[in-house]
């Protein structure tokens, strides 16, 4: 008997839909950050799927399915500096749109938020903790930063950021941005603490934008 053929639902990914072959479906999920996406044996099936919700139809196995993270302990979250801000960034593609935020870490109130219409998830970062950092100067605050993020702590001790992100007509602006936070962070100091989100112990950063 014949195979039978497969159809593939994107809820998340670069453009979320229904796909009657693997290789455009991969198109939708390759390098998006927390893609969502499952094949089903009927265009039905898959028609009906995607108005519906990931959650609805995932299962043990399922592809796009995240591994479940074990419960926070309280004893854990202790360690947490909750009088801080938390930071991240997220990307549809690499490079794709990409957009920052800063929240309030103990009730995850937004205190800034950016977007743009190409970049990375590093330059992201980087970014946000910059932004962060010179909100702080203008207010005269030592407030700590939290960022999941290694690769943009080491940019910024460098004030440096070492993207491979290509120069171009599309990628002007956000080089230009680049620029502007390398040189605030040569002529400027600050006393706010950079800290590592632990996310094995603590679970997500506030900042998050749910897309794992």
């Amino acid at each position: 008997m014949a195979k039978k053929n497969k159809y593939y639902v994107v809820w998340e990914g670069n453009t979320p839909g229904v796909y009657d072959n693997w290789t455009d479906c991969q198109l939708q999920i390759k390098g998006y950050p927390g893609a969502k996406y499952k094949g089903f044996p009927t265009r039905e099936e898959a028609v009906a799927a995607f108005r519906g919700s990931f959650q609805e139809h995932i299962s043990a196995g399922s592809p796009g399915r995240a591994k479940p993270r074990p419960a926070v302990s309280e004893e854990a979250r202790k360690d947490i500096v909750w009088d801080s801000l938390s930071v991240d960034a997220a990307c549809s593609g690499n490079p794709g749109v990409m957009e920052y935020q800063g929240v309030d870490t103990r009730t995850k109130a937004q205190v800034f938020h950016k977007k743009f219409s190409l970049g990375t998830n590093n330059i992201g970062e980087f970014l946000a903790i910059v932004h962060a950092l010179a909100l702080f100067k203008q207010q005269g605050k030592d407030t700590p930063i939290y960022t999941d993020s290694k690769t943009a702590m080491s940019w910024v001790r460098r004030k440096k950021a070492n993207t491979q992100l290509k120069r171009t007509a599309q990628t002007r602006l956000i080089w230009e941005l680049i620029g502007r936070a390398e040189t605030w962070l040569k002529n400027n100091t600050w006393d706010n603490p950079i800290l590592k989100w632990d996310t094995e112990r603590w679970g997500e950063i506030p900042a998050d934008f749910g897309r794992k």
